[in-house]
């Protein structure tokens, strides 16, 4: 029997959302990597991995930082990484660049690819990687200024300047995936292992 609940490897605030209201007890450290460095130097590596891997190492190394400093944990990491015309984004660092990332992606589609890790005793344990297709419509760029202006400093937020269950949901025409793997974590396959793991009931 578990008696302490996992750890989510995040600072991000979509995924404590996600597990908080599925009603999943974590506790939450913020892993102490420099992630652009270590995604751009996988970007870099050669042959180049994809961007699947990419993510999946990302939220690999989370984890695996975290458990170092909570030994005896078990320790969740994720991350997300967004694919265009071989090109793999990062988030936008102003809203001058996600203007110009966002200009890119209209009237066209784009992948996220999120993965998720359990890591405890020192090594990982189970990973999952999940994919979404997303197009967005050929807005205006009258509405996306408009759409910048509302949302001010949250296209910062994430990779693809975009909240999908918020106002970031005007922006596309069709979307195929899972809602959660937008959003940044693949809940229910992580639910399964977490079951698995005796966090969760069965």
């Amino acid at each position: 029997m578990q008696y302490k609940s996992p750890i989510l490897a995040s600072g991000s605030p979509f995924r404590r959302a996600i597990l908080v209201a599925a009603g999943v007890v974590v506790e939450i450290v913020v892993p102490q990597i420099d992630e652009s460095f270590h995604k751009a130097d996988l970007e870099r590596a050669s042959p180049r991995p994809s961007p699947g891997s990419i993510a999946l190492k990302l939220a690999e190394l989370k984890a695996l930082d975290v458990l170092e400093r909570h030994p005896g944990r078990c320790v969740i990491g994720s991350d997300q990484v967004l694919a265009f015309d071989g090109e793999i984004f990062s988030k936008p660092q102003s809203i001058a660049a996600a203007r110009q990332q966002l200009r890119r992606l209209r009237g066209r589609s784009h992948e996220l690819l999120t993965a998720v890790v359990v890591a405890e005793d020192g090594k990982t344990l189970w990973t999952h990687m999940s994919r979404a297709r997303l197009t967005m419509r050929d807005f205006s760029d009258a509405f996306l200024e408009d759409y910048l202006e509302r949302q001010g400093d949250r296209v910062t937020a994430t990779v693809g300047a975009y909240e999908i269950e918020g106002l970031g949901s005007q922006l596309f025409g069709s979307i195929e995936g899972d809602h959660f793997t937008i959003v940044g974590l693949p809940l229910l396959p992580l639910m399964d292992e977490l079951r698995n793991r005796r966090f969760l009931k069965t």
